[in-house]
């Protein structure tokens, strides 16, 4: 230590707090023998930021890190804050779940970090319904809002790179925090980082009666709920269509063979070398199902040799889906997030008018709302419009839409979907988040009513006739310099003089534009917008006269610009060729002009 001493010294308490983990020590005391000033400065010299959305970070020791003491000094926070917001926090409790995810040279894991944040609050007095087994990420909104609970913590990293894990909080409503409350939490880390004695003993906790299983009760509660969305079991028995699924070595094979079955539906063929938990991730090099083919490659295979027609895949916790079908030509479809929210907002709104314009014609469309975030594709919008349903835009996040989607429950609107094109679709106000296992077996059930006249394909085909086609594409440049990013989008609100956005581009006639990190849009009289606005990050959107909108904004956790495209055409307009080069021209336009690949020094998306 003494060959770093000067590098070190500043960060010497977080180290000693550290050494209480015997394999966190072990890396440490490596890095400081080796020298490892740069390294030790990773892991040491800044703490992770807690925000909306947690922490996300890679496992290992320090704190920027994912480890036993960073995980401790959060929940005691969080425990803390939760007490100043509900004077019956000892009465309601909380929910604890966790993935399947671990990291062998530094000790940490989901499970082991669920159980330390339940010895935080069983040593406060605090009930703790901690999950026995891994779970899906939504059973924890889930349990929530079914037994009325102050708040929820769920220990994953979702679709992150192996090494990474995560710490996601959900609010006494069912849905994942927003302000003020990640900044209240944040303090509360802040204001005490010392871990208090009972935290570490997580064998007390084990063995106190504060601490509850509710596995069992949640998993029937949860299958009994989401039956409600199942209209169509008689069409099951006569239509008997294949169908492949994959949890891409998470958690949700369990789950979504139990959805299936309580639809009724055929099981799906299970992909043997993803289905159970595997923190390695070893047949994928990325465990995201939104990554395409290269995820879902296995399961072509395997459904090619089952004579399957559609696959289904979840990422590792089971809150995103994604889905492909077999064409005619034998190849495979990856339907977009943005066609797979197509095709399961028209099946819940086609399933809500059976349902209750046939059963219960006092049921109004006008107490109907969808939700979508404001980079998704304004399909919804489109049929929205012409069925007379309502629907509405929030921030990028299902943190928002969540929020929006119990504001209006509350009001006794009907909530029946809410997506991102990020495969994230929430198909039951059961859980106010995206929920993988009961969008596969909605989209199972579709799946299955279609087969007897129509492929998916052609039912999405059929979408984009009647409400109007809608082609999107979206990418990003890699750009790690802060001021390169602050000044292209500086130049775009000053394109041709101070405070002036441009009016064109390229040619491309502009008729609007929304900046939520000003505030100003362009299609309100007072130049004032409606979303929440945040100067902490970069977002702009335009709207062009051929129909196409673009949104730019920046990544909150990548060194990323990032943009949204899409073409939306009047119904009857189906020259979909036609379409796909005007939005190409569009996209490199906007590419050329706005973004400045070349002078900015900026990495497009790899092939």
């Amino acid at each position: 230590a003494r060959a770093c001493e000067s590098e070190i010294k500043p960060i010497r308490l977080p180290i000693l707090l550290i050494l209480w983990n015997p394999k966190t020590a072990m890396l440490v005391r490596e890095m400081v023998k080796e020298g490892a000033v740069e390294q030790l400065r990773k892991c040491f010299a800044a703490r992770m930021e807690f925000g909306t959305a947690g922490l996300r970070a890679a496992m290992g020791p320090g704190v920027s890190r994912m480890n036993d003491l960073t995980i401790i000094q959060t929940t005691q926070g969080l425990c803390r804050y939760l007490e100043r917001c509900f004077a019956d926090l000892k009465e309601r409790g909380v929910v604890i779940g966790f993935d399947a995810r671990q990291h062998t040279a530094s000790g940490g894991s989901s499970e082991h970090f669920a159980a330390l944040a339940a010895a935080v609050f069983v040593g406060r007095g605090v009930p703790v319904h901690l999950f026995s087994v891994f779970t899906p990420t939504p059973y924890v909104p889930f349990t929530v809002s079914h037994l009325g609970l102050c708040a929820g913590i769920m220990v994953t990293a979702s679709h992150n790179p192996k090494q990474d894990n995560g710490y996601k909080v959900y609010w006494e409503n069912g849905a994942q925090i927003i302000p003020p409350h990640d900044r209240g939490i944040s303090e509360a880390i802040e204001e005490d980082l010392l871990p208090w004695p009972e935290s570490w003993d997580t064998d007390s906790a084990s063995q106190s009666p504060l601490l509850k299983d509710p596995y069992q009760d949640i998993h029937r509660e949860y299958m009994q709920s989401i039956q409600q969305h199942c209209l169509h079991r008689r069409c099951k028995h006569t239509h008997k269509v294949k169908v492949v699924h994959t949890s891409v070595h998470g958690v949700g094979h369990v789950f979504v063979q139990a959805a299936f079955k309580a639809f009724d539906l055929r099981p799906p063929c299970a992909v043997e070398e993803q289905k159970d938990p595997d923190p390695d991730f070893p047949t994928v090099e990325y465990p995201n199902p939104e990554e395409g083919a290269g995820v879902l490659n296995l399961s072509f295979a395997l459904a090619d040799k089952e004579g399957a027609s559609v696959v289904l895949a979840n990422d590792p916790d089971a809150d995103r889906l994604a889905m492909a079908e077999k064409q005619p030509s034998g190849e495979w479809k990856v339907f977009s997030g943005n066609e797979l929210g197509a095709l399961l907002g028209w099946w819940l709104f086609q399933c809500w008018k059976q349902r209750h314009l046939q059963g219960e014609p006092s049921a109004s469309v006008k107490d109907v709302y969808m939700l979508a975030s404001t980079v998704s594709s304004k399909i919804l919008r489109a049929i929205a419009l012409k069925e007379g349903f309502h629907f509405e835009e929030t921030l990028t996040g299902f943190k928002w839409m969540g929020n929006r989607a119990k504001q209006l429950l509350d009001q006794g609107k009907t909530v029946l979907f809410a997506f991102e094109e990020a495969i994230g679709y929430m198909c039951s106000p059961a859980v106010l988040d995206k929920d993988g296992v009961s969008a596969a077996a909605i989209a199972g059930e579709m799946v299955s009513y279609l087969s007897s006249s129509n492929s998916v394909s052609q039912q999405l085909s059929a979408i984009y006739d009647q409400y109007g086609y809608h082609i999107t594409k979206n990418s990003y440049f890699i750009c790690h310099e802060q001021e390169t990013i602050r000044r292209l989008f500086e130049r775009l609100r000053n394109y041709s003089g101070e405070n002036s956005y441009p009016t064109e581009c390229q040619g491309f006639p502009i008729t609007g534009v929304r900046d939520l990190t000003t505030g100003y849009d362009s299609s309100q009289t007072d130049h004032k917008a409606i979303l929440p606005t945040s100067k902490s990050s970069q977002m702009i959107t335009f709207t062009f006269a051929n129909g196409g909108v673009a949104t730019l904004r920046t990544s909150g956790t990548e060194p990323k610009i990032k943009y949204y495209t899409e073409l939306c055409a009047a119904p009857g307009d189906s020259d979909v060729n036609q379409l796909k080069a005007e939005l190409n021209k569009l996209v490199d336009a906007i590419v050329e002009d706005f973004f400045q690949p070349q002078k900015n020094n900026l990495t497009p998306q790899p092939e």
